[in-house]
């Protein structure tokens, strides 16, 4: 039941008529229709959707609660103007008078191709059929109704003492660290302040989503979001819930690699020996993003002289002479040239379909982690008929 799993929560997802076939919308809403907790991170992309620009000014309104959110996809309602606020804004009011809730306690959210105005008809026409639609056992539903390139659902459920924590996510490119990096739905049944759910929502995705690079492109739209009924009360150990939403975020986060557009193979980058984290992370973010380097994943090539190049030149200290690169364990360069390594034991490691690369920087105590996706033809056709 994913995202339904936590007590409180009813879903539902459809065909509406935005996309050909597959399902293209989904609503998530409170059992009672009562507004609960929600915390929410967004895209830091200045060129924000209009949905983003709405639940940011409802969230602030409100104090942060919601009784429902809606979600289309197929189309992102972004770069749109002031008509694709008002669009997002229609989208609520529909979602608020079919669950007969107050509109500000209404999310929404858009997912798709950017600079296309919203097809209204057929998303008010299916909104009051959704709501006839919620139930617990719509999950699955609403989870293929948020999806666009995706090949497949994306879904969670975590389980504690005492509460539950279910979750549905999309995305498979247009995806770079930076706060939020899709869309995104948590639920718990457990209680907990406002602002401490902020907080771990903030934390989990700093770990997890923010660790994800398919594209180097933050998206327009990225919004995940953590609603809370209380129904079960306070969790008797809140770091280990605050440790679940970490651990819901990572295991979507991964769903999310796997599903990557094109993608073959998936490299866990860490970056050491930085001068402080954040230089280690714009490090291990421009060899991430850099096309040889995603290339030489797609071969499976230990090509270490690209991820030194790319560090190189991300405008961070480095001492080449102390620098290291290695491949699963094995080094296979040390101060900025090759050395002896294990030939066969590298070779079995890169036709994995995840390997792992440490790349020392030889300048202080400083890292950060990324997860990278390769390069290949698979990518290239996705994204040359997206518009």
């Amino acid at each position: 039941m994913s995202v339904t799993a936590a007590e409180g929560f009813v879903a539902a997802g459809c065909h509406a008529g935005v996309k050909r076939r597959r399902h293209d919308m989904a609503l998530l809403a409170t059992e009672d229709r009562w507004p609960v907790t929600c915390a929410a991170v967004f895209t830091q992309n200045k060129f924000a959707a209009p949905p983003v620009e709405l639940d940011r000014r409802l969230l602030a309104q409100n104090g942060g609660r919601a009784s429902a959110v809606i979600v289309n996809s197929g189309n992102a309602n972004a770069g749109t103007g002031a008509p694709g606020l008002r669009d997002a804004e229609a989208m609520g009011a529909e979602a608020a008078r079919a669950l007969n809730v107050d509109a500000a306690n209404v999310l929404v959210c858009s997912t798709g191709i950017i600079g296309t105005p919203l097809p209204m008809e057929p998303i008010l026409a299916a909104t009051p059929k959704l709501a006839k639609k919620l139930g617990r056992d719509g999950a699955e539903d609403a989870a293929r109704g948020i999806l666009t390139t995706d090949h497949v659902t994306k879904q969670v459920v975590v389980r504690g003492d005492g509460w539950t924590l279910g979750g549905m996510a999309k995305g498979c490119g247009m995806i770079a660290p930076n706060m939020a990096t899709m869309l995104a739905f948590l639920t718990t049944d457990a209680e907990v302040p406002r602002d401490m759910l902020q907080g771990m929502l903030k934390s989990a995705s700093d770990a997890t989503f923010n660790t994800l690079n398919v594209d180097g492109a933050t998206s327009t739209n990225d919004t995940a979001m953590l609603l809370a009924s209380g129904r079960r009360g306070a969790p008797s150990d809140i770091d280990g819930f605050g440790r679940a939403v970490e651990q819901a975020c990572r295991d979507l986060t991964m769903q999310m690699a796997r599903d990557a557009e094109g993608m073959t193979r998936i490299a866990h980058l860490t970056v050491t020996g930085a001068v402080s984290d954040a230089e280690a992370r714009v490090a291990a973010k421009n060899i991430a993003e850099n096309n040889l380097v995603k290339c030489s994943w797609y071969g499976g090539d230990p090509y270490w002289g690209r991820l030194l190049a790319a560090a190189g030149s991300a405008g961070v200290e480095m001492d080449v002479g102390a620098s290291v690169v290695a491949y699963g364990g094995i080094k296979v360069a040390q101060g900025g040239v090759q050395i002896a390594h294990d030939g066969t034991g590298l070779a079995e490691h890169m036709m994995g379909d995840e390997v792992s690369i440490e790349v020392h920087l030889g300048a202080g105590q400083g890292s950060a982690r990324v997860i990278g996706i390769d390069l290949g033809p698979g990518y290239i056709r996705e994204n040359s008929k997206t518009s």
